[in-house]
């Protein structure tokens, strides 16, 4: 049992998120880059979702998954990237142990709620490949808001659940995290309880948030790329083939990243090599998604023009 007093010291601890600190030369360079991608992902979200909401035109069913996708993005990146640009700009790498807490509920909620997002993508599109005629009465209006809002539930509630284990976890040992963020697997190893119960529950959060995700996602994608084959014409299969493609390298890359980051143990060796793939996770997809499911879709690029336009010559 944990007395009061430890309790209180959990409460007031501050941790040493340790970052990039172990290249200092690259500090300068770190920020200018990690600045850059922050503000150009959120930027390209932003205009993805006000598009969305304000052209009539992507009222439909996919763009509200990806105006939804692309508010996920948003919120992500503002959960790690201001605290590892500060941390590079003034060099203050402490955090409270709330704030710690505060930042891992909220990323990892966004998180799990993308993993089952892009799931409920992934069935949009076999319906209206594969299944046409079942389209508008299965992606109805409804559907999509429960779809969707079944999605931020499912992920703020589980990873609300896991927090407060996280908060009644006893932290009396080292306070360095070997991490630019606060990370489930790092906080764990802090504490000084038997940590095998909370990696094996950690283990089934990622196989119920992740691997059974890219499992439906690889099975759509088999149904929809059968029905693009029987697709008569060449040009049309292969614009079809371009855009499942690029979706599936991208889905594959975040979810493979995923996993190995919290289904393998952490080794020194591994260590490193974990970090610079949640930067892939954390940092890199939320950049990378309006390109690939928004900016490349000719809807989205008439509704960008028409925005412009609108803007320069004001209002008729």
């Amino acid at each position: 049992m944990v007395n009061p007093e430890q309790v209180n010291q959990t409460v007031l601890m501050e941790f040493i998120l340790l970052g990039f600190g172990n290249l200092p030369e690259l500090q300068t360079l770190l920020f200018l880059l990690f600045l850059t991608i922050y503000i150009a992902t959120v930027a390209g979200n932003v205009l993805i979702f006000a598009l969305v909401v304000a052209d009539q035109h992507l009222h439909t069913p996919m763009y509200f998954f990806l105006g939804n996708l692309s508010c996920l993005e948003t919120c992500c990146s503002s959960t790690i990237l201001p605290r590892v640009l500060a941390s590079l700009l003034t060099l203050d790498r402490t955090i409270s142990f709330s704030g710690c807490l505060t930042q891992y509920y909220f990323f990892g909620s966004l998180v799990a709620t993308e993993c089952l997002l892009l799931s409920v993508m992934s069935y949009d599109r076999y319906l209206a490949i594969c299944n046409p005629l079942h389209y508008a009465a299965r992606m109805s209006g409804k559907s999509c808001i429960q779809l969707a809002g079944g999605s931020w539930i499912g992920g703020f509630l589980c990873f609300g659940i896991l927090t407060l284990l996280i908060h009644q976890l006893t932290f009396c040992g080292p306070n360095i995290i070997d991490h630019f963020f606060c990370d489930f697997i790092p906080l764990v190893k802090l504490s000084c309880n038997d940590p095998h119960l909370m990696e094996t529950l950690a283990f089934t959060l990622v196989l119920l948030f992740s691997l059974v995700p890219f499992l439906f996602i690889l099975m759509s994608y088999v149904y929809i790329i059968t029905t693009i084959l029987r697709i008569p014409s060449t040009t049309g299969r292969q614009k079809a083939f371009s855009t499942c493609s690029s979706h599936l390298i991208v889905v594959s890359i975040y979810y493979a990243t995923l996993m190995i980051v919290y289904m393998f143990p952490t080794t020194d060796i591994l260590s490193d090599f974990k970090k610079v793939l949640s930067v892939v996770y954390a940092i890199l997809t939320p950049l990378v998604n309006p390109l690939i499911y928004s900016l490349r879709n000719k809807e989205v690029q008439e509704a960008l023009r028409k925005a412009c336009r609108k803007f320069m010559l004001g209002p008729c």
